[in-house]
């Protein structure tokens, strides 16, 4: 039976994958690093520290991996305040499943962006528990921010359904043991091998059903 729903945040409830990307293209190219076309992918579903450090050693930026995290965040701070790209349809999924769930946030987006969507989105209040993978030992596919979710729910991770856009966010929530509804990033597509750990596959957020799509 599912206790508590735990969502992901950048793919899930903001559009949000192309602008980290358009943020860390340009600052490579602003600090003089190297472009790499498979960059946005293989940094998806990192932590902050181990993103920074990528772009650090794999990418040639100079500077050091918290200066670079700094940056980027301040960046991505400002393009939201500019515009907030609210996927269709999740605010009202957000609030309604609140109304019979514990819900939760399990992101690798930094904290200050964490708190900032979801103020901004004006669903603060409708979640128990947020988690950034900073402060967890490892990011996705790694399941650390997923079973440190469900601890601080104090619900046993079989008993949570995850709802995750990206082949790393599928992978971390099935290795805690989680039901997994796949909302596919269009930027970013995940692998038909990752996609086959779903338990469901929805076509927009506004299709999201537990009682349908994990019945038991």
């Amino acid at each position: 039976m599912i206790e508590a729903v735990i969502f992901d945040m950048d793919g899930v409830i903001v559009d949000t994958e192309q602008v980290w990307d358009d943020v860390r293209q340009q600052l490579v190219a602003d600090w003089g690093g190297r472009d790499s076309e498979g960059a946005q992918r293989a940094m998806m579903g990192m932590s902050s520290g181990e993103w920074s450090r990528y772009m650090h050693d794999e990418l040639g930026l100079p500077q050091s991996p918290d200066e670079i995290n700094r940056e980027v965040v301040r960046r991505m701070l400002e393009r939201y305040r500019a515009e907030l790209p609210l996927i269709d349809g999740a605010v009202d999924a957000v609030r309604r499943l609140a109304r019979t769930f514990p819900l939760a946030v399990a992101s690798s987006s930094n904290r200050p962006l964490i708190d900032a969507v979801l103020a901004t989105a004006r669903i603060t209040d409708c979640f128990t528990a947020t988690v950034s993978s900073e402060e967890v030992t490892r990011g996705k596919p790694s399941p650390d921010v997923y079973l440190e979710v469900a601890r601080r729910l104090g619900v046993a991770p079989e008993h949570c359904a995850a709802i995750e856009d990206s082949g790393a966010g599928i992978r971390a929530a099935h290795a805690a043991g989680m039901r997994v509804l796949a909302y596919p990033n269009p930027h970013y597509p995940p692998t038909p091998e990752a996609l086959a750990l779903a338990d469901a596959v929805l076509g927009s957020m506004g299709e999201l059903d537990l009682d349908a799509q994990v019945p038991g």
